[in-house]
């Protein structure tokens, strides 16, 4: 019996893998299962970025799970051209690579990452792809882009004339400041909760702008750049990404969750350790978003001028958030 379930099994795989692209093109996202239709989906992410929220945030209206929800809202900045600091369009390093990282995480603790992969616009979902059909949590660069061929996905190239024509600018001087702010914030990070109360997230990035070759930030690191635990909540982080990885924002966030904290007051204690603990936090920004099991929503923020997107009841609303340091 066990010899004719391995056979079985393998001709079911080699199948598969002969149908390759054709079956993924035509596969829709699993949807929730619709007995369970019981809770208002929530969506929220960093920044402005009110289309991929929307998206997201329709997406779950409309049945889809919440990583899958996530992903199509992420995959909207990904392939937004005129965004500098994600995806296709994201600003080069000092050689004049683009490169990308992304994460997932769902609503049963699995996770995927890439980083450091080029010529692949939509990273999140090939961070899917790892989670879903390889025995691993992360992969990088060449081994990364070689997937992302085998499963389907197509390449282009990521550098725009615009940002090829601003990374020949840089080059006259090559200065190299590593600062965060409103107007280089680098990364979409996204948590969803579908109708079935469940949450799932993602975070995609290009990193920051003429970064060293091979630097990786938070944004791909389970824990720094996203964190998910569906019995607690999740949450997501944006920002000078060597001190987000320092303290595990992320995780400390869910943890501090679990110890009976708000999303709000969880943000504004990991925000809190960040300050803590480097004295130079003037020069940069470091912002949280997070989310619990009753779809109440948080954000804090070191410096002004960050803001965080919520979808619910069907609203899709920019959030101001509080910071450390005040507004003069």
């Amino acid at each position: 019996m066990q010899r004719r379930k391995f056979i079985k099994q393998s001709v079911q795989g080699s199948i598969a893998l002969s149908l390759g692209a054709t079956v993924l093109s035509c596969v829709e996202p699993k949807k929730t299962a619709t007995m369970k239709n019981t809770t208002k989906p929530v969506s929220i992410c960093t920044w402005g970025f009110t289309k991929a929220n929307e998206t997201a945030g329709l997406a779950l209206e409309n049945g889809y799970n919440a990583l899958d929800a996530a992903i199509k809202g992420v995959a909207v900045e990904e392939e937004n051209v005129k965004n500098t600091t994600v995806g296709k369009g994201g600003a080069p390093d000092r050689e004049g690579n683009v490169t990308l990282d992304a994460c997932v995480m769902n609503s049963n603790g699995d996770a995927g990452a890439v980083v450091c992969v080029e010529n692949i616009t939509n990273v999140a979902a090939l961070a899917k792809v790892v989670m879903e059909d390889t025995p691993h949590v992360m992969l990088a660069a060449k081994g990364a882009e070689e997937l992302a061929y085998e499963k389907g996905f197509v390449s282009e190239n990521l550098l725009t004339e615009n940002s090829e024509r601003a990374y020949r600018e840089w080059l006259k001087t090559s200065e190299y400041k590593p600062i965060i702010n409103i107007e280089n914030h680098d990364t979409i990070g996204m948590l969803c909760m579908d109708t079935n109360g469940d949450i799932a997230g993602a975070c995609t990035t290009s990193g920051l702008s003429y970064k060293m070759r091979g630097r990786v930030g938070d944004s791909p690191i389970i824990g720094s750049g996203l964190f998910i635990d569906n019995e607690i909540g999740g949450a997501a982080a944006t920002g000078m990404g060597e001190e987000i990885m320092k303290t595990v924002g992320s995780f400390l966030i869910v943890e501090l969750m679990r110890q009976g904290k708000s999303p709000q007051e969880a943000c504004e204690e990991a925000v809190q350790r960040v300050v803590s603990k480097n004295s130079g936090y003037q020069e940069f920004q470091v912002a949280y978003i997070a989310m619990n099991k009753k779809g109440e929503t948080g954000s804090y923020c070191i410096h002004p001028g960050f803001a965080m997107m919520e979808y619910k009841d069907q609203k899709n609303t920019r959030i101001e958030s509080d910071s450390y340091i005040k507004k003069s």
